[in-house]
């Protein structure tokens, strides 16, 4: 039995919240479970340095912890003077999933920064800030779209989201909470396309060794959900913005 109750092909509470901040181009706050993160898209421009001249545009992510985000307050990234590396690791990965499904040249030398900042953790903020990411860009280029500077279909190539599965109590399950993922036995973090495309699997080994046979169960885990995740996805960005 999972702490939670849940089924093991079971994923919390999913839900977006649209045009939540008054001042960005696009903005989502998205919620799984008890994991809640807020997403901004801010439109810049300009592109890197190393971009300009080029043709190409660029879009990029920010992804941190809000102090009491966690059961005990944690001290700002920026007062300690730098970034720790799991939130470098955590903001290229957003990065990249965006990047995934996106045609930087259609997009023209511009750059969409989106922020993830994690208002309250549980568990899975990196999957939870990719999914909710994308609703925020698409937000984003659909602003773009309506003052005739990109053709949305052009740009935005496909749904990216993302979904954590790991070994628990010796079962597969998906979406794992703080509880499970702090005791599980395997965890991984699955991010695909709406197309099903893999962007990225990351998975480790908290114990013994995982077999090849787990971790298609947790494929399979993860592809059904990732599933459910476009799904929830389309179903927002079909109505109108809040």
């Amino acid at each position: 039995m999972r702490p939670s109750g849940r089924k093991t092909d079971m994923m919390r509470a999913v839900s977006f919240e649209r045009n939540v901040s008054k001042h960005a181009e696009g903005s989502c706050l998205v919620k799984f479970g008890d994991t809640h993160v807020l997403c901004t898209a801010s439109l810049e421009e300009r592109v890197p340095p190393w971009l300009r001249n080029g043709g190409k545009g660029w879009v990029t992510a920010e992804y941190g912890m809000l102090p009491r985000s966690t059961g005990d307050r944690m001290r700002r990234e920026a007062s300690a003077g730098k970034q720790g590396g799991r939130t470098l690791e955590i903001q290229r990965l957003i990065g990249r999933s965006l990047r995934a499904v996106v045609d930087l040249e259609a997009l023209g030398e511009r750059q969409i920064t989106v922020d993830c900042d994690v208002i309250q953790a549980d568990g899975g903020t990196r999957t939870a800030s990719i999914t909710g990411a994308w609703i925020a860009l698409y937000d984003c280029l659909k602003w773009m779209e309506q003052r005739s500077m990109i053709k949305l279909d052009r740009v935005l190539k496909d749904h990216v989201a993302a979904i954590s599965c790991g070994v628990f109590a010796g079962q597969a399950v998906i979406d794992l909470d703080y509880l499970e993922d702090s005791a599980a036995e395997t965890d991984a973090n699955f991010v695909m396309t709406g197309s099903g495309g893999i962007v990225e699997i990351q998975g480790t080994a908290e114990g013994a060794p995982f077999s090849e046979a787990q971790l298609l169960e947790l494929m399979a885990l993860a592809k059904a959900g990732i599933a459910d995740l476009v799904a929830k996805q389309k179903e927002t960005v079909a109505g109108p913005q809040q």
